[in-house]
């Protein structure tokens, strides 16, 4: 699941981007097909471009997402920038979506009083996002990965949002969106501010390794008595 924001982030944005070290995971096959339906061109496997030039869908099909989590996070894309996402964007979050809905609520009044939020559709008609103060309930990567990414097209500055997540993958995510355009600044703490931009630009980028495979990996070897050599799992290897 965690390489699968990676490919999201491609929304926020026209024209082709790449990205390589693309791993071959049955979640990664899913996003390329949601992102398909959603109207994207994608092409590849370990070295994957994505154009989203002309999203002319904004529904995720239950039928295709539902066993997928990750599918939560094209809410954040979609919403920033086309101003709407149904279907399995509102439904399929994950056990902390409570989170999610209540930090879009609180960082965006004027949105927040004029959006239909329901089990099946987020909607803003004619409106961008503006900045705002937000306060996560709880620590949630997915949440704040999806707030990340709808703030990068968002009007204003987002004053420093509080009890952000941590994780290197949302480092990895403020690292693109500054490729991209934004200003992303704080990520990595739990204190992370954001000035969006308007026109996002095409890039390419790696993916970066999975810190639990790795992890798991080194247990397995430890536990057997094992060596082995993990020539990508470095934290250097995070910044690339």
């Amino acid at each position: 699941m965690r390489r699968c924001p990676s490919l999201l982030r491609r929304l926020l944005a026209s024209g082709r981007s790449t990205y390589r070290n693309v791993p071959d995971l049955g979640d990664v096959v899913t996003m390329k097909k949601l992102l398909r339906q959603l109207g994207a061109e994608v092409e590849g496997d370990g070295r994957t471009t994505v154009d989203c030039t002309h999203i002319t869908n904004f529904e995720a099909p239950y039928e295709l997402v539902k066993t997928m989590r990750a599918s939560a996070l094209v809410l954040g894309p979609l919403v920033g920038r086309h101003g709407q996402a149904r279907g399995v964007a509102a439904r399929r979050l994950c056990h902390r979506g409570a989170a999610h809905r209540s930090a879009f609520a609180r960082a965006w009044p004027p949105w927040a009083a004029a959006h239909r939020f329901s089990s099946t559709a987020w909607s803003t008609p004619g409106q961008r996002l503006h900045g705002a103060t937000i306060v996560f309930d709880m620590v949630t990567v997915t949440g704040t990965e999806n707030l990340m990414m709808a703030a990068a097209l968002a009007k204003g500055l987002q004053r420093p949002w509080e009890n952000a997540a941590c994780e290197p993958e949302v480092e990895e995510m403020a690292r693109v969106l500054n490729k991209m355009g934004a200003r992303v600044r704080g990520a990595g703490t739990s204190l992370i501010t954001i000035e969006g931009w308007m026109n996002c630009t095409r890039w390419i980028t790696a993916i970066i390794p999975d810190r639990v495979e790795a992890g798991t990996l080194m247990v397995a070897a430890a536990v057997t008595r094992g060596n082995v050599l993990s020539r990508t799992a470095h934290p250097s290897t995070w910044t690339r």
